[in-house]
């Protein structure tokens, strides 16, 4: 057996030995969700450990004859003594290649040393590929190599621009799921394999499988390469580019970045999830309306109020004299929590206790469900309402995507989306994109994702020195009751702005498409208040008043919550009388044209917060958090720029 053990280093410093003891206290996780044989266990350890690159004594490249050709010329040479040979699909002019086992003896799947390490030859996350192909030497053309591109006649950016698009026929994929790190470092991190790595094919009866694994010591994560079948000299080492895929539409829909199919045949009517779905989202315990204390819903205005909160903002920022802060939550009569709360029936069975929530409010606040909600403000529609941009849940729905993506390609039009993931916030993990394959492609990470058609022709805010750029606004809406529905909005909103000038292009540049994010330069955050926007929006759109385009967005947004309530739990919010709710709410200004060539404009909603940083409508609008409590829990509205929108 292996044991710790300690070495002297030339400078006399101690170093402690791995063991293999260690290597599978921190990797056997790996090992077993990648299915790798306990047969290579120790050979893995010891080669990562002594970094043993050997696929070189058994593997090699060669030129790919076409099969149906092999065939004819098996005992037959061309008269000229050479073989007929397939091009590289990324250039007609290059011979592809593929890997055979190049040891005389072939390879016996059982030996315990036939697993092999694979080199990353590029490790990036989506939002950095442009600038790591423009800045890093010898990058953009080590993958033009690889990939064996066509860039005759091409510039620099047309090549990285090819690179951007090709990529996704090479790329894998891995995440770091460890509950120390951030979200950002969470986030799905992509590579493409050497280039002995990148010339394995895919099979549907592959020889081979590959994993990545990350090797906590070194920090650095290695394609792991074994056999599922004994093999011969020159035999094709080949792999399941979607090994995990058994259902055979989606398995050719994964497969069809490499081997393009025609799905238009799909039907793109949005799938309605049956009920035991909606109770796995909205996985709370709540009250049958008859165990509810229908008392609850009255105004508590007549005694001091006890609030419990672990939210920073509350603490600072409530001073309203009927609401006091106390330590525990005991005491409380209000509990106003920053993580999510489930236990709503045992709250109702045994307290009076008020909580900043309501049962199945995932139905706004993830961004799958959101969409499913939305969708029923408009149910004769099957796109539905016009301030909800087209939205597919590629967990669900991937089918009815690619034939929708795929009818809109043929017929000419936009074909840009923009990918999110479900429960992520700040934009972290969203993609645009027209690239079909990379849409597919995103589906294989941890994180399900939904596809909504980019704004292509948003309403643009003019910046000082930097054009006119995306901007987004944030509104705050109170919820006080399901039945009846009792809906509070305050007026004033705050917005974001891009900090590049918007255009339909470079999809991955950050600064031209998002307006979410921390700016690490001060310089490029615009602060312009509600009351200051107004006059230049107006100076900027002459022919349209902020108070109609005001009653759009209200009338969005109570639409959207009279959506919410328009069925029974768990399909829709479940009436609690001890639950209240603070929400902020992100929307998109777009034009649409009518066919007298007649531009208005239309609001998007884009998502929905819980309990939502408000730091800044505090700041901008002092005794913000006095007025969501007395609109939630007296019932009054002491601040003018508070309406009742239900």
């Amino acid at each position: 057996m292996t044991t710790i053990g300690e070495s002297d280093s030339e400078d006399g410093a101690t170093r402690r030995e791995e063991s293999f003891e260690d290597f599978l206290s921190c990797h056997q996780v790996q090992l077993e969700k990648a299915g790798v044989p306990h047969v290579f266990w120790k050979s893995l350890f010891l080669k990562l450990k002594n970094e043993v690159y050997d696929a070189g004594r058994m593997f090699m490249m060669v030129q790919a004859i076409a099969e149906e050709e092999l065939e004819d010329n098996k005992d037959n040479d061309n008269d000229d003594g050479s073989e007929d040979v397939q091009c590289q699909p990324g250039n007609p002019e290059v011979v592809p290649l593929k890997v055979v086992v190049s040891n005389e003896n072939g390879l016996d799947a059982d030996d315990p040393s036939n697993i092999y390490l694979i080199d990353h030859a590029w490790t990036y996350r989506i939002e950095k590929v442009r600038q790591q192909l423009e800045e890093i030497q010898g990058l953009a053309e080590r993958m033009v190599a690889l990939m064996h591109l066509d860039t005759v006649n091409k510039d620099r950016n047309d090549v990285i621009e090819l690179v951007i698009q090709e990529m996704w026929k090479y790329n894998q994929t891995y995440s770091i799921q460890n509950q120390e790190f951030s979200a950002e470092d969470k986030l799905p991190v992509w590579y493409i394999m050497d280039e002995f790595g990148s010339h394995i094919r895919h099979s549907d009866q592959p020889t081979f499988k590959t994993a990545p694994l990350f090797y906590m010591p070194n920090q650095i994560c290695y394609t792991i390469l074994w056999p599922v079948k004994d093999m011969d000299y020159a035999d094709e080492v080949t792999r399941d580019f979607a090994s995990e895929v058994r259902d055979p539409v989606l398995r050719k829909i994964r497969l069809s970045p490499w081997q393009p199919a025609d799905f238009t045949s799909i039907n793109t009517k949005h799938l309605e999830l049956d009920i035991e779905y909606y109770r796995g989202v909205c996985n709370e315990n709540w009250a049958s309306e008859e165990e509810l204390d229908e008392s609850l819903l009255q105004p508590q205005r007549n005694k001091v109020n006890k609030v419990y909160t672990n939210n920073e903002q509350v603490l600072n920022f409530l001073k309203h004299p009927n609401f006091e802060i106390v330590e525990t939550e005991e005491e409380a009569d209000i509990l106003w929590y920053m993580e999510h709360f489930k236990e709503f029936k045992t709250l109702a069975l045994n307290t009076k206790k008020y909580v900043n929530q309501f049962p199945c409010e995932s139905l706004l606040t993830t961004k799958d469900m959101l969409a499913r909600t939305a969708r029923r403000a408009s149910p004769s529609d099957q796109d539905g309402p016009k301030w909800l941009a087209k939205t597919f849940d590629l967990l669900q729905e991937l089918p009815q995507f690619v034939s929708y993506y795929q009818q809109k390609q043929q017929s000419g039009e936009d074909n840009i989306w923009i990918c999110k993931c479900w429960n992520l916030s700040r934009s972290l993990g969203h993609t645009v994109t027209d690239n079909l394959s990379e849409i597919i492609r995103l589906t294989e990470t941890n994180y399900p994702q939904i596809a909504c058609e980019y704004i292509s022709d948003p309403v643009l805010f003019y910046r000082d020195n930097v054009g006119q750029v995306k901007m987004d606004l944030c509104y705050t809406v109170f919820l006080a009751s399901v039945k009846p529905v009792k809906l509070f909005l305050h007026r004033n909103f705050s917005l974001r702005f891009a900090y590049k000038p918007f255009s339909l292009d470079h999809f991955d540049d950050y600064g031209k498409h998002f307006t979410v994010m921390n700016y690490a330069d001060s310089k490029k955050l615009l602060q312009i208040h509600w009351h200051e926007f107004i006059p230049k929006f107006e100076e900027q759109n002459p022919d349209f008043k902020w108070k109609f385009v005001e009653e759009k967005l209200f009338d969005a947004i109570r639409q959207f919550f009279q959506a919410a309530v328009s069925e029974p739990p768990p399909k829709g919010l479940a009436h609690n009388p001890q639950s209240r709710a603070l929400y902020s709410l992100d929307l998109m200004l777009k034009w649409v044209t009518n066919s007298n060539n007649e531009k208005s404009i239309q609001p998007i909603l884009l998502e929905v917060n819980y309990c939502p940083d408000s730091t800044r409508m505090e700041t901008y609008n002092p005794g913000f958090y006095n007025s969501v409590f007395s609109a939630l829990f007296l019932d009054e509205i002491e601040d003018s720029r508070i309406t009742r929108l239900l």
